[in-house]
């Protein structure tokens, strides 16, 4: 059984308005999730899930969806707002999705098989992928046994600004004990700082390992999902800008004892657009990985 690739895109409207997030960074036109998805296709990935909102539904479509036909299956699903349990409905006013663990759950009527869960524009490299697809083709799909991509912090850090990252505390057999969020890391010479406190940084170490939402998940987790989100919604569904994010479904279970999660050490390089000015140095490593032979000048899903 091969693993399925789920691709959370319901905010790729979000951030610069339109479809921005999906202009091209490649050689040929293509987009960082194009790169995602032809690594998961030779990472022996068989189907991808794009979860997306309904209201640019059409659009990307026939903007990215169609560009994969005849390579992959692909299918699609929404994250609504509304999608909650009874008897929880949505506080009047809000408008703020409820984070990546809704985003998740919304593909719970399109998933039998181990699966990864990506961000769309995010670009996590060959390994990655394929490291999550050997570990997916592998698991019990029964269990409750995950993996998480750990990257190189320095490895993330943008010349442009601080950036939010989740700090992976790894035991020594390779498992994740829990993630840390850090919110305002800057590089500060041979280390890295988180600056939430100006007065008093915390020192990071450049090599410690950070998730970047690059995740390998089994089946059972959906039934984990709708539990906890009911939870998650009696305590703090009355916010308008409360968020559920996959780490704390993770942390919460590794901490009852339900499950346990392999972290796959990487060296690549991630890249982000977290700021307009990080797009030429996006464009330029991708350039690079083109010209070392990662990756054709005109990639096969196009």
């Amino acid at each position: 059984m091969k693993p399925t690739l789920v691709v959370l895109a319901a905010g790729m409207g979000s951030r610069y308005g339109g479809l921005k997030q999906v202009d091209p960074v490649g050689p040929s036109g293509e987009a960082i999730l194009d790169y995602s998805v032809f690594d998961a296709i030779r990472g022996g990935f068989g189907k991808v899930i794009f979860v997306i909102r309904r209201d640019f539904a059409d659009e990307f479509r026939a903007r990215v969806g169609c560009k994969y036909e005849g390579h992959v299956p692909v299918d699609y699903c929404y994250q609504d707002l509304a999608d909650v349990p009874a008897p929880f409905a949505v506080p009047q006013g809000r408008t703020k999705p409820w984070g990546t663990a809704h985003a998740t759950r919304a593909a719970r009527a399109l998933v039998n098989e181990p699966f990864a869960v990506i961000n769309a524009d995010d670009f996590y490299g060959r390994d990655a992928l394929a490291k999550l697809g050997g570990f997916l083709s592998s698991v019990d799909p029964a269990s409750l046994h995950f993996a998480m991509v750990g990257y190189r912090l320095d490895l993330t850090l943008s010349a442009n600004g601080s950036v939010a990252r989740g700090i992976c505390d790894v035991a020594a057999d390779g498992s994740l004990r829990d993630v840390t969020e850090m919110t305002k890391i800057v590089r500060a010479g041979d280390v890295a700082e988180n600056r939430e406190d100006e007065a008093n940084p915390v020192t990071v170490p450049l090599d410690a390992r950070v998730s970047m939402n690059c995740w390998g998940f089994t089946p059972p987790l959906f039934d984990e999902l709708e539990t906890r989100f009911a939870k998650f919604l009696a305590a703090r569904g009355q916010e308008m800008k409360s968020e559920w994010y996959i780490p704390f479904v993770v942390d919460e279970l590794i901490r009852e004892g339900k499950a346990d999660c392999r972290v796959l050490p990487t060296d690549s390089a991630w890249f982000g657009v977290t700021y307009r000015e990080d797009r030429p140095a996006v464009v330029a490593a991708i350039a690079a990985l083109v010209a070392a032979g990662e990756y054709p000048a005109n990639l096969l899903v196009r």
